[in-house]
């Protein structure tokens, strides 16, 4: 069942979020060649605590930490290691938290340090998606556009979307419905109300999109070993249009420079 938002409980779901783009930026600041995720994570747990938030990761279906660090082939759910980045890496960080009651969830991916071209284009090209995919939510649209365009996007730049793992709901669980894959034919699925709010997540690979979970139990990776990238905003609908209660600044800044 779709779960719509009264005004009021938007404006609570801005707060969490607000605070999950808040540590995003804090944890941008701090990925640099030689830190490991397992630093990010206690810092990024501090942050939220200090906030008088809860870690909305952390315990869930027992994952054990507040950050999903995926590193290079890992798509995503990565577990922080104390293993330092390396030059050249790239890292997706994926956090959520609860406050008041409400779930704020968002993903970027960054670079450590210098990246070839093809990389730093993986990383612009599943923002744009996301950037596009965030204009395709307009009420009496359908689900089904929104993967519509990130898949159209990606794809025309010879990159690869992943299919087992897609974009949800959120409100007070961190996933609701409607489902919301990452490709598909435009005008299927649920219509799109104002008052929905809608986790929307790219996952991009170099290769092949095909993925595997590690023995862990949690970390997705490539099959084929390639690279991944992925980005998430939360996305209100509204009658004026989308809503971003994740947009940073920051971030949006970093990318540009990134491409």
């Amino acid at each position: 069942m779709i779960v719509r938002k009264s005004p009021a409980e938007v404006d609570r779901m801005r707060a969490a979020n607000l605070l999950v783009a808040e540590v995003l930026d804090m944890l941008r600041g701090m990925v640099v060649p030689g830190i490991s995720t397992a630093e990010l994570d206690r810092a990024a747990e501090q942050q939220i605590l200090d906030a008088g938030a809860v870690p909305a990761f952390k315990g869930y279906s027992g994952y054990p930490a507040t950050l999903c660090a995926s590193v290079n082939e890992a798509v995503v759910h990565g577990i922080p290691t104390s293993t330092p980045l390396v030059e050249g890496d790239i890292v997706s960080l994926d956090m959520g938290v609860v406050l008041d009651g409400f779930y704020g969830d968002s993903a970027i991916t960054l670079p450590v340090g210098d990246v070839p071209d093809r990389v730093s284009e993986l990383l612009c090209v599943t923002k744009e998606a996301l950037d596009l995919a965030i204009e395709a939510v307009q009420v009496n649209g359908h689900v089904s556009d929104i993967g519509h365009v990130v898949q159209r996007h990606v794809e025309a730049h010879g990159l690869g979307v992943v299919r087992e793992f897609v974009g949800h709901g959120i409100g007070v669980a961190l996933h609701e419905d409607p489902q919301i894959p990452n490709y598909g034919d435009p005008g299927n699925g649920p219509q799109l109300e104002s008052g929905m709010v809608l986790a929307i997540e790219p996952m991009v690979t170099i290769g092949k999109p095909s993925v595997k979970v590690l023995d862990d139990g949690w970390t997705a990776v490539t099959r084929d070993g390639s690279l991944a990238a992925h980005f998430e905003h939360t996305v209100a609908v509204t009658d004026l249009g989308p809503e971003v209660l994740t947009r940073s600044s920051i971030v949006s800044d970093s990318l540009k420079a990134a491409g």
